[in-house]
C-alpha cells in the first residue's frame, strides 16, 4: 500500500475509539467541533506527500519493496538522510502556518528508538517485532503518537515504592500469560494521540529491579479496548474580534492516556521487565525527539524575528540603536537553533546501528531554543509597544461610529495603515499564549535533562581535553 491519502487517513479514525473532550464522549474526532481542526493539522502530513513540491521532501522509496513510503518511516543510512528529514520538519511546520503535523515525526522516533534499543539489547525477539512492526508503519503509512510521560505522582518516590499513593502512576504489566501482557496505569501531555492510528508506549525514566513490571513498551492500535483518552481544550474557532485571515487554524490537542487494564499480544511488546534498559530506551528516544523538537521550532523562531521587523518598521523604529540591538539578539538566536539542528545531522552519530543527529549538539538546540524563548518574547514585545496587548478589537474597527477614528490613530509611520498595526499584533498575541510559553519549558523534557545529557555525552571530550591542555603545561601522570 505504502501511502495513504488524506481522506484514507481520516476514515481510518473512525474506529470507535475513546475519546472525551470537555467532559463529553466523543463520537467521530474527524467531525467534532474542536478536534477536526486538530485531525486536519495532523493530515498536513499526508496531503504534502501528495503535493509535487513537497513530494522529494515527503516521500521515498522503500529499498526493499520498491514502494513509495513517508521519509518519516525510512531509515536513515548517513547525513544527507537525516538533513532531509530535519528539512521536511521544517516545511511542514510552515507549511502548516507555524505547527507540526505530529502524524508520524515523532511516532517514528519512537520507533527508531526501539530499533535501536533492541540492536544495543541483542535480543533476538525483540529486533524481529520490532522490524515487524516497523515494517507495518511503512505498508500501512499509519499515523502514531508516541506515550512517554507517566502521571509519575510522587516525582522522588521510585514507581514501586509503596510510599506511593497507589501502584499506578507509572504505566505497568500487572499479568501475562503465553498470548501477551496486560498493563495499566496513565501517560500526559500526549500529543496527537486522539487522532493517530497507533499509540507507541515507552518508559519515560530509569528503573531498578524493583520496577522490572514499569519496564515496558508496546505499541497498540488506538481503538483498543480498556484505552480512553481524556483531551485538553484547543481554540478552535477565530473569535469574532479577529481580524479575518484566509488560511485554516491549525492545533493540536494533548491526552492524558488511560490504560484500564489493556491487553497486548507479545507481537507488540518491544520491553517487559528488562529494567536495565528503561533508561537507554528513554534516552535513545531523546536523542531523535529532541532534534525534532529544535527542527519544528524553527519557524516560530523565524516567526519572531519576522514580527520584530515588522513592527519595528510599522513603529517607525527601526534604525533605533537599541531596537537594532534587539533585532540582532532574535537573529542570533533563530540562527544559532538553525545551525546547531543542522550540523547535529553533519556530525552525526551511529546508535544501535543507525545513524542519529549528535547527541551533545541536539541536546545544545533545544536547550537554546527553551531556555531563550521567554526572553525572545520579551524582545518582541518590546519592540511592538504596549497596543500589543490593548489595541482595539475587529469589531471596533468596523464600527462606523468609530472606524474612522482608529484608522487615524492607529496608523503606524507614513504609508503603515492601522489594520497592518492591528493584525500584526493579533499574529503576535496568538504566538505569545501561554500554552506555547509552558510547551517551550517541559516539552522534550526539562532544562536539567538536557543539561544532563549534554554533560554525560561531553565526557569523554572532557578527558581528551584535560588531557591536551595537561600536555600543553608539562604535567606528565606517574
Amino acid at each position: 500500500m505504502g501511502l495513504m491519502t488524506v481522506k484514507q487517513y481520516k476514515d481510518s479514525l473512525k474506529d470507535g475509539r475513546v475519546v472525551y473532550y470537555e467532559g463529553e464522549k466523543v463520537a467521530d474526532v474527524t467531525t467534532h467541533d474542536s478536534l477536526k481542526v486538530c485531525v486536519d493539522t495532523a493530515a498536513v502530513d499526508y496531503q504534502m506527500a501528495e503535493m509535487e513540491q513537497f513530494r522529494d521532501l515527503a516521500v521515498v522509496t522503500n529499498p526493499q519493496t520498491k514502494e513509495p513510503i513517508s521519509r518519516y518511516y525510512y531509515t536513515p543510512k548517513n547525513s544527507e538522510d537525516l538533513l532531509k528529514r530535519h528539512e521536511l520538519m521544517v516545511a511542514a511546520t510552515r507549511f502548516g502556518s507555524g505547527v507540526i503535523p505530529f502524524s508520524h515525526d515523532i511516532g517514528a522516533d519512537a520507533m527508531n528508538a526501539v530499533i535501536i534499543t533492541a540492536n544495543m539489547m541483542g535480543n533476538k525477539e525483540y529486533i524481529k517485532r520490532a522490524e515487524k512492526y516497523h515494517t507495518l508503519l511503512q505498508q500501512k503509512d499509519l499515523s502514531v503518537a508516541c506515550a512517554m510521560s507517566d502521571v509519575k505522582g510522587d516525582r522522588v518516590l521510585r514507581p514501586s515504592s509503596p510510599k506511593q499513593g497507589h501502584a499506578d502512576y507509572y504505566v505497568h504489566v500487572v499479568d501475562r500469560n503465553d498470548k501477551g501482557i496486560v498493563v495499566r496505569g496513565a501517560k500526559a501531555h500526549i500529543t496527537a494521540a486522539a487522532y493517530c492510528n497507533e499509540i507507541l508506549v515507552i518508559p519515560c525514566r530509569n528503573m531498578e529491579e524493583a520496577d522490572k513490571d514499569y519496564a515496558v513498551a508496546f505499541a497498540i492500535p488506538a481503538n483498543t479496548k480498556g484505552v480512553i483518552q481524556v483531551c485538553h481544550p484547543v481554540e478552535h474557532n477565530r473569535s469574532s474580534l479577529d481580524f479575518p485571515i484566509d488560511f485554516p487554524i491549525r492545533t493540536h490537542t494533548d491526552s492524558l492516556i488511560i490504560f484500564d487494564d489493556v491487553f497486548v499480544p507479545w507481537e507488540r511488546v518491544f520491553l517487559c521487565g528488562e529494567w536495565k534498559f528503561a533508561l537507554p530506551l528513554v534516552y535513545n528516544f531523546a536523542y531523535l525527539h529532541r532534534h525534532t523538537a529544535a527542527s519544528y521550532r524553527i519557524p516560530s523562531a523565524e516567526g519572531l524575528v519576522g514580527a520584530a521587523v515588522a513592527m519595528a518598521e510599522y513603529n517607525g523604529i527601526k534604525d533605533v540603536p537599541h531596537i537594532r540591538e534587539e533585532i540582532t539578539e532574535l537573529v542570533i538566536y533563530c540562527n544559532t537553533l538553525k545551525s546547531l539542528a543542522r550540523a547535529s545531522c553533519i556530525d552525526f552519530a551511529t546508535h544501535g546501528g543507525i545513524p542519529i543527529p549528535n547527541p551533545v549538539l541536539t541536546n545544545m538546540a533545544k536547550y537554546h531554543f527553551a531556555t531563550n524563548f521567554h526572553n525572545s518574547l520579551k524582545l518582541v514585545q518590546d519592540v511592538a509597544g504596549g497596543l500589543l496587548v490593548t489595541a482595539p478589537t475587529y469589531k471596533d474597527f468596523q464600527n462606523p461610529d468609530i472606524g474612522e477614528y482608529i484608522k487615524k490613530y492607529l496608523g503606524g509611520k507614513a504609508g503603515v495603515s492601522a489594520e497592518a498595526r492591528l493584525r500584526m499584533f493579533q499574529l503576535l498575541r496568538r504566538m505569545m499564549q501561554v500554552y506555547n510559553e509552558v510547551v517551550a519549558v517541559h516539552a522534550e523534557g526539562s532544562f536539567q535533562a538536557q543539561r544532563q545529557m549534554i554533560y554525560f555525552e561531553s565526557l569523554k571530550d572532557m578527558a581528551d581535553y584535560k588531557k591536551m591542555v595537561e600536555f600543553a603545561a608539562g604535567i606528565t601522570h606517574q
